[in-house]
């Protein structure tokens, strides 16, 4: 092992925190990930700063808050004025490279108002966050020009005008029809894509190549994965490795749809909500999940051990994460957006290649992380500026190689703008009136919504999340002492963001020697 010379960032796309084997699931057998928690530390209390994937990947990719980005939502631009990795990085002589998903989305008002000719590098680069885009795929669509998967799929004899609707998340049917893996009920059949054909596949052997084309040229790769995401559809053989008897049990009762807080109840009558809350979908659906997972696994190992080969897990700082989780049924939802543990805790894993980090090594760390403190730990670990003014995020070094800290973290916080979502129609609330913020301590969850009574958790009485307190009399106190949390959290959000503290610092009271005179008797 030696210093920190690259950086992988490894993010999969609606992973839970639940389905690893290194974090308990008795069937879902994951040994690369497992062997990548053993060489770093493992942090079982990672929380997402939105259970949505834009908002969330912005998070991951300025180190801030929703609430200082202001992307909110998958259709909201990232604003040109905030940095990303590849501002902080690049600058050092990294290439910032992307293979996979992003949901990164232009600031088009910002390119015309700076006058940023379309077509141009630069152009380029800012409508793709900064990333230099070895391949872009966000898997919610046919892939367009921005990646080479569908032509990929056409040289390998998948000839069609749109060979990932047919091919990839579509099965034949048993009258020789064609099925498509958007329809939940079809997922348990295999895709008609051969599995080293598959987008896993793809994106893993372009991060492959991505790799020994850079040789000793430092880098830091993202490295997004669409999966497990829907639509789910896997290949074989991993559409039925598992099956209902694997999966974990449920976690939902009828008592839940008591009372039910207003905006949740207006969540469950989506259709992926009421989808999921067949009696049978559960089982037909979480079996081709863990596949997925199990699939991603397997090429994840073929990943490390090419890294392996080449000598670049000895010089790489790695982060294994994922953008937000999946109710697949829990608590009567589909999706994310709630704030769940099932949505908002999500796997999260660094290796730490230098000699210092070598006593965490295969331990398990129990204090909070959120998304936020990606930025910061690629800064410290490579030596650069931290940049204080901006991210609002922690590093990690001091916990990979046990610096001692007077403090750390006690509450985490995530945050919601539903307005783009059906819910927002159902309940008559305009675009404006759709905010919520959730923080949660060792103990208590409590959720603010706008215009609506909260939402309250006892995580020590009720660690599964379904008895809300948000109107219990009882517990008046505590929803007090969370709202001050929350009101002392957002006055502390990072908004100068022009100028660093170093600036302010030198020109601190120096008014006189700029020949102003003010006040003088």
């Amino acid at each position: 092992m030696g210093k920190v010379k690259n950086v992988l960032f490894i993010m999969c796309d609606q992973l839970r925190a639940d389905h690893l084997s290194c974090a308990g699931h008795p069937h879902l057998e994951t040994p690369a990930i497992d062997a990548l928690a053993r060489r770093g530390v493992r942090f079982p209390r990672a929380y997402v700063q939105s259970g949505v994937c834009g908002p969330s990947r912005m998070s991951y990719y300025t180190g801030r808050y929703m609430f200082s980005h202001g992307a909110t939502w998958n259709r909201v631009p990232l604003s040109l004025r905030e940095k990303t990795i590849g501002d902080y990085l690049a600058p050092a002589g990294i290439k910032v490279a992307l293979a996979g998903k992003t949901h990164v989305m232009p600031d088009l008002e910002g390119l015309e108002r700076y006058g940023i000719e379309g077509g141009s590098a630069l152009d380029a680069l800012l409508r793709a966050g900064r990333f230099e885009e070895i391949d872009r795929y966000d898997g919610h669509h046919p892939p367009g020009k921005e990646s080479g998967y569908a032509d990929y799929l056409r040289q390998q004899g998948y000839n069609a005008d749109d060979p990932w609707s047919d091919y990839v998340i579509a099965a034949d049917g048993p009258n020789g029809d064609k099925l498509s893996g958007w329809h939940m009920r079809n997922v348990h059949l295999p895709a008609r894509v051969k599995e080293e054909h598959s987008e896993t596949a793809y994106m893993t052997r372009e991060a492959m190549r991505f790799m020994d084309e850079q040789q000793e040229r430092p880098w830091c790769l993202h490295l997004s994965y669409v999966k497990p995401h829907w639509p789910y559809m896997a290949p074989a053989p991993y559409h039925n490795m598992y099956g209902a008897a694997d999966m974990l049990p449920l976690n939902r009762d009828e008592q839940e749809r008591v009372n039910e807080h207003p905006v949740l109840a207006a969540y469950r009558e989506h259709e992926e909500s009421i989808s999921f809350s067949r009696p049978e979908a559960p089982g037909i659906v979480r079996p081709v999940y863990m596949g997925l997972i199990k699939q991603l696994d397997d090429w994840m190992g073929r990943l490390f051990a090419h890294m392996k080969k080449s000598g670049r897990l000895d010089d790489t700082l790695i982060f294994f994460t994922s953008d937000h989780g999946d109710f697949q049924g829990d608590h009567w939802l589909g999706e994310k957006e709630m704030f769940y543990e099932e949505a908002l805790r999500v796997p999260f894993i660094v290796v730490d290649p230098d000699s210092e980090a070598d006593l965490t090594r295969g331990t398990v760390d129990e204090r909070f992380v959120e998304a936020v403190d990606v930025v910061p730990t690629m800064l410290e670990a490579l030596g650069l500026p931290p940049h204080d003014h901006l991210v609002e995020g922690r590093s990690l070094i001091p916990l990979t190689r046990k610096i001692h800290l007077d403090t750390w973290r006690d509450a985490v916080f995530s945050e919601l703008d539903y307005s783009f979502r059906q819910a927002r129609l159902i309940l008559k609330r305009k675009p404006g009136e759709c905010r919520a913020i959730m923080v949660r301590t060792d103990r208590w969850k409590y959720v603010w919504w706008q215009d609506f009574r909260p939402m309250l958790f006892d995580l020590l009485n009720d660690p599964k999340e379904r008895r809300d307190l948000g109107a219990s009399e009882g517990h008046a106190d505590i929803r007090r002492e969370m709202e001050q949390r929350l009101g002392d959290w957002l006055r502390l959000r990072k908004t100068r963001v022009t100028v660093d503290d170093a600036y302010v610092a030198a020109r601190t009271a120096t008014h006189k020697k700029a020949g102003v005179f003010f006040g003088q008797w």
